[in-house]
């Protein structure tokens, strides 16, 4: 018995040859599978109603001779039942269950079986995307944290991944800087926190040039000269790049994070005369008022004729670019040289209407051009709030920084396990700490719905229970425990002659390990990492009841063979699941 990695799959390819075989395939049938209630089934497959309905046809009869049709390997291992005006459910038997978990009993053998979805394409994903000679600050959190996982959910699938952070580096801040640098730097400070000290430098420079002010016009000739390659302000400018770069690389080194490119907005400065080009000969863009502009008339909101016209500004009146030029120029840049299949952009919502016209753009110019168009995609997310609904700050109403938000989320887990585990060794309590504290900040990020704001709460993403990081690392850390216990290598567990699921808590654990495939290809279509993160603690919740129900190490040679194999699969897959999170697993905790 020869079940792929993504069971629903199979179903939906077994009852299109059904299909098929009756003449009804090319008569419009569709199988639309969907993973079933429990109580039904693991999937249903509801395409014989809308078929019938089309036809004139009884549904039910429909659906009987599908399921007469069915070849011998679906009829051998699913249990197939009618159900209804004519749903079609099924339900994998126990030996098939068994070969499932057989043949998916390593990380790298889950990934081998996911990768056909995105196999041979690319996808750039634009995250993070920082301003340079500044802090990172909580709200970089979501669109490090979920951009990440998504770069790991598309690798899973077989997608080659670019990571590329866009980052902020190029603009009229600048020239405010470095008319702050050179006033008032202060070396020591530079060589001790180079960051802070250029942060300290921009609010001085922003605060000494107010609109109408002679010093203003000094700094926008600063500006000027580093437009212009003047090599003292070019050295700066690369000084702030340089020291920018390796303060958000030590963030990203603590979240996981590692980038392909760092391709800021000044990459793109030679290539945006390119787009002004191409964008007027097409005939997309339009002079208004000086400013070279596209209209989208056929969009509500960006038609000419709209109450509050809100065109794609390309170019400004001025003639400097500005955050559409360069991203249309990003956008041909990664399609041309990556040659992107895909290319995903995660920011948070209050950028919608900027992607919206910028996708709307870009499709038009590749079409008029005959360029090659990859997906793109638009990821939001929504804001995080303190437990009072508002922004989240500090008590004394600064924004709060990331560095100092993820070495709390560490000293608040080292003071949970000094509390848990004191006769742990010191080294191995930080250890702990930091896995916990860090993967407690990711996940109740990635546990939420993107699209929702949500409450930063301490007390919440550092408990024990409930949908929370702790909660599942401890759960990979019990089952660890099971084969130190018993004397076993966990990569190694004496499976040999497990025998089929029997118990309900074992079928109903085995059924949910199944299930796996299904939520990474919805996270992983859908560029919604919360889908896994339901999946794991569903599963954890399932192992649980297993573990209360059914006792591991028994003398009967088959039965505890069966159940350290669900052990060691349910390791695997909850293993997995948090490493395409972005979460670090432990052996204990």
């Amino acid at each position: 018995m020869d079940l792929p990695f993504h069971v629903a799959s199979h179903v939906d390819l077994a009852l299109r040859a059904a299909a098929n075989r009756l003449g009804l395939a090319e008569r419009g049938f569709q199988p639309e599978v969907r993973v079933a209630d429990p109580a039904h089934g693991d999937f249903q497959a509801n395409g014989a109603l809308a078929f019938a309905k089309r036809e004139k046809q009884n549904p039910r009869a429909v659906a009987q001779q599908i399921v007469d049709a069915l070849d011998a390997d679906t009829q051998a291992a699913f249990d197939i039942a009618l159900a209804g005006p004519g749903f079609i459910n099924f339900r994998l038997k126990p030996a098939a269950l068994l070969a499932w978990l057989g043949r998916y009993d390593s990380e790298e053998h889950l990934h081998t079986g996911a990768s056909s979805a995105h196999a041979q394409q690319t996808w750039v994903v634009d995250y993070s995307s920082p301003n340079t000679a500044k802090q990172m600050h909580v709200g970089h959190l979501r669109s490090a944290v979920i951009g990440e996982a998504i770069c790991r959910l598309l690798a899973f699938t077989g997608a080659r991944v670019i990571r590329d952070n866009h980052l902020g580096d190029w603009g009229t801040q600048f020239g405010k800087l470095i008319y702050g640098y050179k006033r008032w730097a202060d070396p020591a400070a530079l060589a001790t926190d180079a960051i802070e000290e250029l942060e300290r430098l921009y609010k001085l420079g922003n605060n000494a040039t107010p609109e109408g002010s002679p010093a203003l016009d000094e700094a926008r000739a600063e500006l000027v000269k580093l437009q212009n390659g003047d090599p003292e302000n070019v050295a700066l400018w690369q000084k702030f790049s340089e020291v920018s770069l390796a303060a958000f690389q030590q963030i990203y080194d603590r979240l996981g994070i590692t980038f392909d490119h760092n391709l800021g907005e000044s990459f793109y400065n030679d290539k945006v005369d390119r787009v002004y080009r191409e964008l007027t000969e097409t005939g997309l863009a339009e002079n208004s008022n000086g400013a070279l502009v596209v209209f989208h008339d056929e969009h509500p909101r960006f038609s000419r004729n709209a109450e509050r016209p809100n065109p794609f500004m390309v170019r400004k009146a001025d003639g400097a670019s500005g955050y559409a030029s360069t991203d249309l120029a990003t956008a041909l840049y990664r399609t041309e040289h990556f040659k992107a299949d895909g290319i995903v952009v995660v920011t948070d919502f209050r950028q919608g209407d900027h992607f919206e016209q910028l996708f709307l753009t870009v499709k038009k110019w590749f079409a008029a051009k005959n360029y090659r168009l990859p997906e793109l995609h638009h990821v939001t997310f929504g804001a995080v709030t303190g437990e009072d609904g508002k922004a989240l700050k500090t008590r004394s109403g600064d924004v709060i920084k990331l560095k100092a938000l993820l070495d709390e989320a560490e000293d608040r887990a080292f003071a949970l396990v000094t509390e848990k585990s004191p006769e742990f060794p010191e080294t191995e309590r930080r250890d702990i700490a930091r896995a916990v504290g860090i993967g407690a900040v990711q996940y109740a990020d990635l546990s939420q719905n993107r699209s929702s704001n949500y409450v930063f709460s301490w007390d919440k993403m550092l408990a024990l229970d409930g949908n929370t990081a702790p909660y599942l690392l401890y759960a990979v850390a019990r089952v660890r425990s099971i084969f130190r216990k018993a004397g076993l290598d966990p990569a190694q567990p004496p499976t040999a002659g497990a025998s089929a699921p029997e118990t309900p808590q074992e079928l109903a654990l085995a059924r949910k390990l199944v299930q796996f495939s299904d939520a990474v290809q919805l996270a992983t279509n859908q560029l919604r990492p919360h889908f896994l993160g339901l999946y794991l603690y569903e599963l954890a919740g399932a192992y649980s009841a297993f573990y209360a129900a059914d006792k591991v190490i028994v003398d009967d040679p088959a039965v505890r063979a069966r159940r350290l194999l669900l052990c060691h699969r349910t390791l695997i897959v909850l293993e997995t699941g948090l490493h395409l999170l972005g979460l670090r697993t432990l052996e204990r905790m």
